[in-house]
């Protein structure tokens, strides 16, 4: 018997040279920087999508666990509260997570419209397709394209929630995560709401654990930047080369990701005519992952133009879901 494929509407404002021409700038200016520095958003390639899937399941890693248990107990009242018809996610990935909360908008009666927002194409059109067929009476509407660029493109039709949940704010070093709250809050109108997930501060030893796993999936996360370099970029990077690194900077309340060089080495980017000297010992930023204190993340909202209108927080005190409206 034919089954019909679910109907997914596509909007991909990263074509193929805007994306070459991105991760071009950020190479150059990360690698002839010093320290040098690469920013999180190119780990999540195909193999690193799979990866991050991986290290959500790990017992170090307590976010996603403590965001879904939030989400289990509380997404009735934050749909309820949100009122929303139309779901925009920022960075959605596999949308795992999402289902909880487009459930309980379901069963409100006021869910309509999905727009899953990722910068990987492939990973957002697998995920899309699942959640169209299991949400057959929700338009799916997914949109290609990188929220600290894009976000005045986005779909602004119905009343919106717009999540952002994974803790991945945190990625965004102070000043972007300012700029990023103001250029979002100017896209919304009254009544929409802003949903955030934010990891929270707590004991050091469990916080640099959940970005150094004894299996080493973190590591082999942390490595594929490298891998993307060298097939987009034409570059010749040795991953295993470089250690992966996770430390705890108390002073930023934030967790940082590192490759440390084995050895020295030079390393030759053909695509950009560019030669990198790394010494032994040496090390590249690959990510931040800032965690918050509940009054510092609520000034910061405030500060934007957010009033906060509920926050959950799971009963170990990890994770912390905040309900913002413009």
């Amino acid at each position: 018997m034919f089954v019909s494929q679910p109907t997914v509407h596509v909007i991909n404002h990263l074509d193929r040279d805007y994306l070459r021409q991105a991760l071009e700038h950020d190479v150059r200016t990360g690698l002839t920087s010093s320290p040098k520095w690469l920013p999180p958003k190119w780990f999540y390639d195909a193999a690193g999508s799979e990866l991050f899937s991986r290290i959500t399941r790990l017992p170090e890693y307590y976010p996603t666990r403590r965001e879904l248990a939030i989400l289990r107990t509380s997404a009735a009242e934050l749909a309820a509260a949100g009122g929303a018809d139309t779901l925009v996610e920022l960075g959605s990935g596999t949308s795992e997570k999402t289902v909880l909360l487009l459930e309980a908008l379901a069963a409100a009666g006021t869910l309509r419209t999905y727009t899953p927002v990722d910068v990987d194409a492939v990973t957002l059109a697998a995920a899309a397709r699942r959640l169209a067929g299991r949400f057959p009476e929700v338009a799916v509407r997914a949109v290609c394209a990188d929220f600290e660029r894009h976000l005045a493109l986005l779909p602004r039709t119905g009343r919106r929630m717009v999540a952002f949940l994974g803790g991945t704010i945190g990625n965004l070093e102070p000043a972007t995560r300012e700029v990023f709250m103001k250029e979002l809050r100017a896209t919304l109108r009254p009544g929409d709401t802003f949903l955030l997930g934010a990891d929270l501060v707590k004991d050091t030893g469990r916080l640099v654990a959940a970005y150094d796993d004894a299996a080493g999936v973190t590591a082999a996360f942390n490595r594929n930047v490298l891998r993307v370099i060298n097939r987009e970029l034409e570059a010749d990077f040795e991953p295993e080369a470089f250690a992966h690194v996770a430390l705890y900077d108390a002073r930023h309340d934030w967790i940082e990701m590192r490759l440390r060089a084995r050895r020295d080495m030079r390393v030759r980017i053909g695509g950009l005519g560019l030669a990198v000297d790394f010494v032994q010992g040496e090390e590249m930023r690959t990510e931040i992952s800032a965690k918050f204190r509940p009054e510092g993340l609520r000034q910061e909202l405030v500060a934007a133009g957010f009033e906060v209108r509920r926050r959950y927080t799971d009963p170990a005190g990890d994770f912390t879901l905040v309900l913002a409206e413009a």
